[in-house]
This record gives structure tokens, sequence and C-alpha cells, in this order.
């Protein structure tokens, strides 16, 4: 009886183990763009467009970030914006590439030793615009070399990202002055 009910207990939970899974076991590996010149990537950017996040929330317009490469080959990252009261908050971090191959996934930090992912998942041929996210979907941007994208274009970032599964029904504009 004892090692009938441990037997039952064992299929019970090598079941649910094996039936088990979350979305982000079933999302396929989010495809960064084959290669990213970083010389080309620095300079400034502006945020048309993110997922919400903890990190942001106090950001209420002027979303921008600069990328500068450094000697030691890594990218300084300064993130900017303007909360509700109109003052100026700044961040500086620094990224370095997780992927030599394509230059299309780094690592950035704000607070060591805790780093995020970047990945870089569609650009413009001129570098003009940027889509990034990270693999697990929870993060999201449009970035843009200048403050404002037009309509057909931003819709078109947006079917991207969500090809790539990201939920972009709560995607929120950037206000840029």
């Amino acid at each position: 009886m004892i090692l009938r009910m441990i037997a039952m207990v064992v299929i019970t939970m090598t079941m649910a183990a094996v039936g088990f899974s979350t979305d982000n076991e079933k999302m396929e590996e989010l495809k960064v763009v084959p290669s990213v010149d970083l010389s080309r990537y620095a300079g400034r950017w502006y945020e048309i467009a993110r997922l919400p996040n903890k990190f942001q929330k106090k950001c209420a317009s002027g979303v921008a970030a600069t990328y500068e490469l450094r000697s030691d080959g890594k990218v300084k990252v300064i993130n900017e914006c303007r909360k509700a009261s109109g003052e100026i908050t700044r961040a500086t971090g620094k990224a370095k590439v997780a992927d030599k191959k394509t230059n299309a996934k780094l690592k950035v930090t704000f607070f060591w030793p805790f780093y995020g992912d970047y990945w870089i998942f569609d650009l413009g041929s001129n570098y003009e615009y940027a889509l990034v996210g990270e693999p697990k979907r929870r993060y999201f941007w449009i970035l843009s070399r200048t403050r404002e994208m037009n309509t057909a274009l931003y819709d078109q970032l947006l079917e991207k990202a969500r090809q790539q599964g990201f939920d972009v029904s709560r995607v929120v504009r950037t206000q840029q002055p």
C-alpha cells in the first residue's frame, strides 16, 4: 500500500513536471540583428515607446539615451528623462558585449554587479531606429535618432516586436519635448 502511494506521488510529480512549462520556455529565442557596428550605434537615441517598467516609473517625458565607446571596449551609457516636476534625472552605467559575433547582445549595468540584457533585434539600415528588448520579453523599447517617428514606421516596428513575442498592447508612447 505504501509503495503504491509512493509510486502514485512519483508519477503525479513526474507528469506535473513534464506538463508544466512557463511562457518563456515555449517562446522562441529572441532573434537579433546579424551585426551591429557599435561606433555607428554610439550617440544619442530618443525613446519613442516602451513597455512600462519599474525603473522608468519616474520618467514622464523626454527619455533619451547616449552611448559612448570606451577605450576598454565597453560602452558608457547615459540615460536621462524628465520627471513630472520638470526635473531632469540621469543615470550613468556601462554595457559590455555579450555576443562578439554580432555585437547585438549587450549586458548593461547601472548598479554593479547586476546586469540586464539589452538585445538589438531590429535596426534601421542607416541606424536611424532600433528595436531593443530582452529574451524574456519583459522590456522593450523603440528608439530613434530623432524625437519623432512617422506613424507608418512606428506601426511597422510594433508589428515586428509583436512577431518576436512582445505584448505590444501594453506599449506606451513617450512624450518628447
